[in-house]
């Protein structure tokens, strides 16, 4: 009989949490099983808790920024081995042959997997994927804190890497959430100019130790009119429509506004605010593993955490309702303690 694995699950949409259990399955042998320690809770578990994109499957375990320690191994891991701390984010396996993952562009990969799509993920005693999705942390790192950068961070720091932002550049960030305020500390540590956009000036001085060297009211026109020409990255995160128009006026020449942030309602754009000095809008969601790696080491060597509060898993239904209830500063990690 294989192993019964304790976990909180959804049963239909928006429900609570509640104990759960599931049977595991074998391990495969390209697949490490994972004992969570902690694990962040992301907007993203609670689209899918609710079904907003309809790709729910109840029960429903969630949790996708997850930290612990490796307790078994498939005979084909590499690389990896029982014991080691390791983190895993929003995908859990690719196929590792097609084009995309021989390029390092397994974020691309046709049979991406998502940790909690169609399977259960962190918000449980154990989890699993595949070993080449899971990035072993350094000692130095507070595993404590380290569950949201493989979710929240990496989302804001492929970015830096896909637009080949240089440390001259100048980079805007709008909203500084669980995933704006890890972009500030990215941003300033790269070595840019940095500007947050919020719609709460009360957090300008916070912003500004977080690495804004400036910061600017995000609804504000006139504001937003005097930085024309300004930028070379602007950052959304944000899921809500702004003045779009504005942000693209204050891109410098070939600047790029680039989403992370999933805004519902279509972005008006002009042909000629995009053919006028080669602006380009774009977009990313998390990044592949080469890339992890070179966000974990950079947070490493930079001092950068995540701002975290915590609550136990067994407290996960008053965690849920911390985040949704916008208290959150900046990501709430939930601690093991089935």
């Amino acid at each position: 009989m294989s192993e019964k694995i304790k976990a909180f699950a959804a049963m239909e949409a928006g429900g609570k949490l509640v104990p759960f259990e599931f049977e595991a399955g074998e391990l495969g042998a390209e697949q490490i099983e994972i004992s969570v320690d902690h694990c962040g809770i992301c907007h993203s578990d609670i689209s899918m808790k609710n079904n907003d994109w309809m790709i729910t499957q109840y029960p429903f375990v969630g949790g996708h920024e997850i930290v612990g320690k490796i307790t078994a191994a498939g005979g084909a891991v590499k690389g990896l081995k029982v014991g080691d701390t390791v983190g895993l984010g929003w995908n859990s396996a690719t196929c590792g042959h097609c084009d995309n993952c021989i390029s390092g562009f397994h974020i691309n990969c046709p049979n991406l997997e998502g940790t909690i799509v169609e399977r259960y993920g962190g918000f449980a005693e154990k989890v699993r994927c595949n070993w080449d999705w899971a990035v072993k942390l350094p000692d130095s790192m507070d595993a404590s804190k380290a569950g949201p950068l493989f979710c929240g961070g990496i989302t804001v720091f492929n970015p830096f890497v896909q637009d080949n932002i240089k440390p001259t550049d100048k980079v805007g960030v709008i909203g500084i959430g669980g995933l704006g305020h890890l972009a500030l500390q990215f941003a300033d540590k790269w070595g840019c100019e940095v500007t947050a956009f919020t719609s709460d000036l009360s957090k300008s001085d916070e912003l500004k130790k977080l690495g804004a060297d400036h910061v600017v009211n995000s609804r504000d026109d006139n504001a937003l009119e005097s930085l024309k020409g300004k930028f070379d990255m602007i950052l959304s995160t944000v899921n809500v429509s702004l003045n779009w128009r504005l942000y693209l006026a204050a891109l410098a020449p070939k600047g790029r506004l680039h989403l992370v942030g999933a805004t519902l309602e279509p972005i008006p754009v002009g042909s000629f605010d995009l053919i006028m000095n080669q602006k380009a809008i774009t977009g990313t969601a998390t990044g592949s593993p080469i890339v992890v790696r070179q966000m974990i080491d950079f947070c490493a060597r930079h001092g950068i955490e995540t701002v975290t509060e915590n609550f136990k898993m067994s407290e996960i239904n008053e965690a849920f309702d911390h985040l949704e209830n916008g208290k959150a500063r900046y990501r709430v990690v939930l601690e093991n303690d089935f």
